[in-house]
């Protein structure tokens, strides 16, 4: 049995054009060392869930469209998640709601991380994302990366991973070392 972590990677983004697998390369890249931990990707586009339609929550019940039931099935496996999120309207996307709606016990008491992309970093998003996090009883943690102003427009324009260099490492090794305290702390908890 291996000791790594599980941690759920999710493109939140399903629309054309996103920017979404661009972020998700540099996450890779930068990530690839990391030993504590074995991501898994979560793309909500190939998710394809339905808007909530259901009669109960599914913390009540278990959903009925069999897209949901898959989902709650594949996020229960991991022992946290980091989303990577761009922001709409000052929120996260629609989709991504609509996939913690469909969501519950893969939720529960496991930590939630976020990496943001656009124009301020998604900062706005990834409070909100924090916000619902807590609904589900799940724990937000303090790091968080921002790719905002002129590294997104830098992104946008090559989209090379690469283009963003090293200066964001800082963050995103506090957000790992954040998942990766609380993703122990809270399997040990459940188990």
């Amino acid at each position: 049995m291996s000791d790594k972590l599980k941690i759920g990677v999710i493109l939140s983004s399903t629309r054309k054009g996103r920017m979404a697998e661009v972020v998700h390369d540099w996450f890779a890249l930068k990530t690839r060392e990391r030993e504590d931990m074995a991501f898994g990707l979560l793309d909500l586009r190939e998710a394809n869930l339905p808007f909530f339609d259901e009669d109960a929550p599914p913390a009540a019940k278990t959903p009925e469209h069999a897209a949901a039931r898959a989902w709650e099935e594949a996020i229960q496996g991991y022992d946290g998640f980091i989303v990577l999120t761009c922001e709409y309207n000052h929120s996260i996307s629609a989709a991504l709601k609509n996939a913690f709606d469909y969501g519950y016990r893969g939720w529960v008491r496991k930590p939630l991380g976020a990496v943001g992309y656009g124009g301020v970093g998604a900062a706005r998003a990834v409070e909100h994302l924090r916000l619902i996090g807590v609904n589900f009883g799940m724990v937000p943690v303090a790091g968080a990366v921002h790719i905002g102003g002129a590294d997104f427009m830098t992104l946008s324009k090559t989209r090379d991973p690469q283009s963003l260099g090293d200066h964001l490492d800082k963050s995103l090794g506090a957000l790992l070392d954040d998942i990766a305290w609380w993703g122990k702390i809270t399997k040990a908890a459940r188990a």
